[in-house]
């Protein structure tokens, strides 16, 4: 049965111009393009949008029994006054892992960086150590559960990587359990990242030949993962080991996304460029030079505020500079055994409060512009609200769209759509 939803309040359907494509600086917040005002419906049809047209339109044309909220022809959805947004979308998680490294708050307490944890044993390496002895039913139950978590806040497309196998067998075995679990209550891509870290059981010229030689044409010819992705910094996959890795992985059809700039400028956002990656993510010392090229170049910069939050260091101007240069961004929660959290509401609510920005912009950045590095890969364009897209979208605790990040801890959804169909109440 089709659904109509009556007494909206604020409705953000976010899809002023070509719903594919980003939106950047002030075209992020212009809340005239971007929001209509209460008094707008919904109606849904085997799971997509087909009108969004003034209520008493619909209900006069669809619902003209109306009484007591039923009719015979059509189910009806009082929504009550509250604002609706898009289904929210995550472009970078690490969806799927075992084991604990809570224990390294206190070691960066104590003084010791990411860098020096990692050389001491800590790390990617000891995740690499618990995930490797995880079965395969045993990663897709954790699985399973953290898409619960992030479906709780709203997220009804999410990106995947694995990275925390480091080997054939393994890399394969989180990837197929990352596969296992999508289409139910959201849509899942899975993006390989053999290349997080160099395994303690192989010199760096073994893993490089182990990854070109076996992990990628493996993960191609199963088709297992959509893009490859390296985690470029000093001290692990250097520029020209990155430029290798995915030029091996274009020639198979795999596109990138990668992790570059977090810790210092190590030029990684200007190669993300140059290769045409379809994301750079972290680039928080990118320079100004490199963010205008990979705008350019159509790479999506996707800042990870949680991340540096969790390790007690500034989140940076990145964001800011990308509004004030018309640069195209994201956001994203780098959900991993560091960042444990699922939460885009949180995130947001890091980048409003802390950073300053507009509440609008948050959600354009967690919607339709992660939404258009994705959307390659799915049947309708998401991240945003229009006719003839798909019904993912969430209702909120308020009538104003701009709740939606204004409650840390707390998820401020009241139910979210996946397809048109409930996934959370």
């Amino acid at each position: 049965m089709d659904l109509l939803l009556y007494n909206i309040g604020e409705l953000a359907t976010l899809s002023h111009g070509d719903v594919s494509k980003p939106l950047s600086g002030t075209k992020m917040s212009e809340r005239d393009n971007l929001l209509l005002e209460p008094g707008h419906s919904i109606l849904i049809s085997e799971g997509n949008i087909i009108k969004i047209s003034p209520e008493q339109e619909l209900l006069e044309e669809f619902a003209p029994d109306l009484e007591d909220n039923k009719s015979a022809h059509i189910e009806l959805l009082d929504v009550n006054g509250k604002a609706i947004i898009p289904g929210l979308v995550d472009c970078h998680t690490h969806l799927i892992w075992s084991g604990d490294r809570s224990n390294e708050i206190r070691l960066r307490q104590n003084g010791l960086s990411y860098q020096d944890i990692s050389k001491q044993g800590g790390g990617i390496n000891r995740t690499v150590e618990a995930t490797r002895k995880a079965s395969l039913k045993e990663l897709k139950s954790i699985g399973s559960s953290n898409l619960s978590q992030s479906s709780n806040y709203g997220t009804t497309t999410i990106e995947a990587k694995s990275g925390y196998g480091l080997s054939v067998e393994s890399e394969l075995k989180i990837l197929q359990a990352t596969n296992s679990l999508g289409g139910i209550n959201q849509n899942i891509l899975s993006t390989w990242l053999g290349a997080h870290d160099f395994p303690k059981d192989k010199k760096v010229s073994e893993y490089m030949d182990e990854l070109i030689h076996e992990q990628l044409p493996l993960v191609a010819e199963k088709g297992l993962a959509k893009w490859i992705d390296v985690f470029c910094e000093p001290g692990w996959f250097d520029l020209e080991q990155t430029e290798i890795l995915v030029k091996s992985a274009n020639s198979f059809g795999l596109k990138s996304r990668l992790h570059v700039d977090e810790f210092v400028d190590s030029g990684g956002l200007s190669l993300a460029a140059e290769l045409k990656s379809s994301s750079a993510d972290h680039v928080g010392f990118s320079n100004h030079d490199s963010r205008d090229k990979a705008n350019k170049s159509g790479t999506m910069q996707v800042f990870l505020p949680g991340t540096p939050y969790v390790l007690g260091k500034d989140l940076g101007n990145g964001i800011i500079d990308c509004i004030e240069n018309n640069w195209n961004f994201s956001l994203a929660t780098d959900f991993n055994p560091n960042c444990q959290t699922l939460s885009l509401p949180f995130v947001s609510s890091l980048a409003t409060h802390r950073i300053g920005i507009d509440p609008l912009t948050a959600l354009v950045a967690c919607t339709r512009n992660p939404a258009s590095t994705l959307n390659s890969e799915i049947k309708h364009c998401v991240g945003s609200l229009y006719e003839g897209g798909p019904a993912d979208f969430n209702i909120l605790n308020s009538e104003y769209v701009d709740y939606w990040c204004q409650t840390p801890g707390v998820s401020p959804i009241s139910k979210t759509y996946y397809s048109g169909s409930i996934v959370k109440s």
